[in-house]
C-alpha cells in the first residue's frame, strides 16, 4: 500500500470539486476545430489539414489551445457522466443545492437545434475520414449516453418529463438511424444514412431502447434494438473480442468500446430477463479481463499493446470490472488495482485526473469530458457498491449488478 496515495473519498469530493469550479466546462481531446484562428485562415477549409490538426492537438503532451483561441466548452456527454454519477453519489433525492438538478438544466439547454426530437451532439466539429460533422449535430453516441442518463435521473426521481425526453430520443434513434442490408442491422454513426457497422454504438443504442420500453410498457423500439444487438453479437470473435467496426479501416480492438459493449450486455440482460446474451458477455468478459488490465493494475488501451495508459480507459475498466463482478472471483481486486495505479501515477493534487501516462511520465491536461468526468463515473460507481473503503477482494460479489455503466 502506498501511504502517500490519496483516499478514495478524498479523491472524489476534490475532483467534484474541481468539476464544479470550472462549471463543468473544459478542453477536449477532439477539440481542434473549435479554433478561432483555424476558422479565418484557408487551413480551416482543407479536410486534410483538419484531420491532421485534430491528431496533432490530441498527442501533443502541452496543451496549446489558448494560443490558437480554442475555448473551454460544456460538452452534453460529459453532462450525462455527471448526472449518472452525482445520482450515484446520492440517495437520489434532490437537495439544496443540488448538482443534479443544475446539470439535468445545462443537458436541456445543449439539446441539438432545428430537431423535433431530443438528441445531443458534440460540442465541436470534427472531421472524419470522410465528412465534416458539425458542432452540436446530434449523432447516436451523444445522444445515448444522455438519454440513458435522463433514465437514471427518471429511476432516481420520478420526473416524467426526463422519460418524455428519453423516449424522443430513442424515437430519433429507431426513426432516423436504425437501418437494415444483407442480413446486417445497426444504427449509423456518425450521421443519419451512413451505415457503418460500429459494434459499441449498436450495442449502447439497444440497451437504451431495451431499457426505454420497460419503462414504457411497451415493445416498440424492442424489436430494432433486438436485431442491431444480434448482428452486432454475431460478429464477436472467437477469442471473445470485437473489432471496433467492420469497415477494413475499423479493425483495431481497444479497451473502452469493448467495456461498452459488455456493459451494454449486461444491460440488455437485466432489462429483458433474457439470458440469450450470457455466453457472448461471458466470452468477451474473459478476453477483456485477460488482454487490458495487467497484473500490476495497468488499464490498456488495446488489446496487444500497453501504450497509451489513457484515463478513458483507467476509468472504463474501473467501471466494467465493478459491473461484472459477479462473473470472477477476483474481478473487483482486479478493479482495485487499476484504482490504485490511477492514484499514484495519473492524480494530480490540485484535483483533476492526468490524460495520459507514458514513458516520459504523464500528459498532464485535463480534458473534461475525456478524463474528468469517466473518472468521476468511476470514483462513484466504486464507492456506490461500497468497494471504496474495504481491502481488495473482500467485498461479496452476489450484490445485482447496476442496470447502466
Amino acid at each position: 500500500m502506498n501511504d502517500t496515495r490519496p483516499s478514495v473519498p478524498g479523491t472524489t469530493r476534490a475532483l467534484l470539486d474541481y468539476c464544479r469550479r470550472n462549471d463543468w466546462a473544459g478542453y477536449d481531446p477532439y477539440d481542434a476545430l473549435n479554433s478561432r484562428l483555424l476558422a479565418v485562415t484557408p487551413l480551416g477549409r482543407s479536410r486534410h489539414m483538419r484531420i491532421l490538426l485534430t491528431q496533432v492537438m490530441k498527442r501533443l503532451p502541452v496543451n496549446i489551445r489558448p494560443l490558437l483561441l480554442i475555448k473551454k466548452e460544456q460538452n452534453a456527454k460529459a453532462m450525462a457522466l455527471f448526472v449518472m454519477a452525482l445520482l450515484k453519489m446520492s440517495d437520489g433525492a434532490a437537495s439544496e443545492p443540488d448538482p443534479v438538478a443544475e446539470v439535468a438544466r445545462r443537458i436541456e439547454e445543449l439539446r441539438s437545434p432545428g430537431t423535433r426530437y431530443w438528441c445531443w451532439g458534440y460540442s465541436f466539429p470534427w472531421q472524419t475520414r470522410k465528412l465534416l460533422v458539425p458542432r452540436g449535430a446530434p449523432n447516436l453516441v451523444c445522444t445515448t449516453f444522455v438519454a440513458t442518463a435522463l433514465l437514471d435521473l427518471y429511476e432516481a426521481r420520478n420526473e416524467p418529463k426526463h422519460l418524455e425526453m428519453a423516449t424522443s430520443a430513442g424515437e430519433y434513434i429507431t426513426r432516423e438511424l436504425y437501418w437494415e442490408a444483407g442480413g446486417a442491422a445497426g444504427f449509423s454513426y456518425p450521421m443519419p444514412g451512413d451505415q457503418t457497422r460500429v459494434h459499441n454504438a449498436n450495442l449502447l443504442a439497444a440497451a437504451l431502447l431495451f431499457r426505454i420500453d420497460r419503462h414504457r410498457g411497451t415493445s416498440g423500439f424492442s424489436e430494432m434494438a433486438l436485431n442491431a444487438a444480434r448482428y452486432s453479437v454475431r460478429q464477436q470473435h472467437h477469442d471473445g473480442s470485437w473489432a471496433y467496426g467492420e469497415s477494413p479501416t475499423q479493425q483495431w480492438v481497444d479497451n473502452f468500446h469493448t467495456g461498452y459493449n459488455l456493459c451494454a450486455l449486461r444491460t440488455i440482460e437485466s432489462a429483458t430477463g433474457s439470458s440469450e446474451f450470457t455466453a457472448p458477455l461471458v466470452a468477451g468478459f474473459r478476453f477483456y479481463r485477460t488482454h487490458f488490465v495487467t497484473a500490476d493494475g495497468v488499464a490498456k488501451y488495446f488489446h496487444n499493446r500497453t501504450q497509451p495508459i489513457d484515463i478513458h480507459s483507467v476509468a472504463q475498466s474501473i467501471i466494467t470490472l465493478v459491473m461484472l463482478r459477479d462473473l470472477a472471483a477476483d474481478t473487483v481486486a482486479m478493479a482495485a488495482r487499476v484504482l490504485e495505479w490511477a492514484l499514484d501515477h495519473m492524480w494530480d493534487g490540485r484535483g483533476y485526473f492526468y490524460y495520459r501516462y507514458g514513458a516520459a511520465g504523464p500528459v498532464r491536461i485535463s480534458y473534461m469530458r475525456w478524463s474528468q468526468a469517466w473518472m468521476l463515473l468511476a470514483l462513484a460507481t466504486w464507492q456506490s457498491e461500497r468497494l471504496g473503503g474495504a481491502p481488495p477482494g473482500s467485498q461479496p460479489l452476489e450484490l445485482a449488478a447496476a442496470a447502466t455503466c
